[in-house]
């Protein structure tokens, strides 16, 4: 299979509003994407129950099928396209999703670019769940993106409207699709039931210099999912050279893990004494 390749319009799209929807993209193999997802609920031994979200981070790395979506040339490509042929996968999510999930941003940074790889396993629609984004926030460099920033959080006062009121595209997604997007992005979804089934594969470009400090900070935020290491064993086994690229950077800085995740459980069980 050819490695995708966006063009330079795809890449000035997502350069100025900050997302990128590719239809169908995995059409041909969602039928396997979704039986590893489910294959790894089963395994984990949790029932969503469909009260509040379920998540399992990592995700991917638990599920060979999915491991593999880092060597497939279309992700590879996509992301290469974005970050650089060198970029750093940094984690993913896996979930069942419940109600609405409020505007934010994944980060807020301009240290490293950062980019979000969602697969929606339902269809999603308007006001069925689909991601909802506001095009441009991400551009924090620029004055429209701070004051979104400032006021979203208070749109009610701010602008007189709130959640799905707020003005916003909404990215309406059939399995096989792929959206991709940039971190910095506000971006919200609305009127979801209550298992609406999507994960994620989340990457950063390689740090140089002074960003690894960056990439470091960046994994100690995973050590309150109660890991120590960044990659599952079957990640890493069935990793080729390829697939080592994206891995490396993260495996060399990831020492600082066990600290993490022991000052992370003694935050927890300062909580609940």
């Amino acid at each position: 299979m050819e490695r995708l390749r966006l063009a330079k319009e795809q890449k000035q799209f997502f350069a100025t509003f900050g997302y990128l929807a590719l239809p169908g993209l995995v059409a041909d193999v969602i039928d396997e994407i979704t039986a590893a997802f489910e294959q790894v609920w089963r395994d984990r031994g949790h029932v969503h129950e469909g009260e509040q979200r379920s998540m399992i981070v990592p995700f991917i790395d638990q599920h060979e099928r999915l491991c593999r979506l880092l060597d497939d040339p279309r992700i590879e490509g996509l992301v290469g396209s974005l970050l650089g042929d060198d970029f750093n996968y940094l984690g993913s999510d896996g979930n069942f999703y419940v109600g609405d999930t409020q505007w934010h941003s994944d980060r807020w940074t301009t240290e490293l670019r950062w980019v979000k790889v969602a697969f929606y396993l339902d269809a999603v629609g308007r006001d069925t769940g689909c991601l909802r984004v506001i095009p441009g926030s991400h551009r924090l460099q620029e004055s429209y993106a701070q004051k979104v920033q400032e006021e979203i959080g208070a749109s009610a006062e701010m602008w007189g409207v709130e959640g799905a009121g707020v003005p916003a595209l909404a990215v309406e997604s059939e399995p096989g699709d792929v959206v991709v997007f940039n971190h910095n992005l506000k971006h919200a979804a609305f009127g979801g039931g209550t298992r609406r089934r999507m994960f994620t594969i989340n990457c950063c470009e390689r740090g140089v210099g002074a960003q690894i400090e960056a990439v470091k900070e960046a994994i100690s935020i995973h050590a309150k999912y109660d890991i120590e290491q960044m990659y599952s064993q079957t990640m890493v086994q069935t990793a080729g050279p390829e697939r080592m690229v994206h891995l490396e950077q993260v495996l060399a800085h990831q020492g600082h893990m066990p600290e993490e995740r022991a000052k992370w459980r003694a935050e927890q069980a300062a909580r609940q004494n």
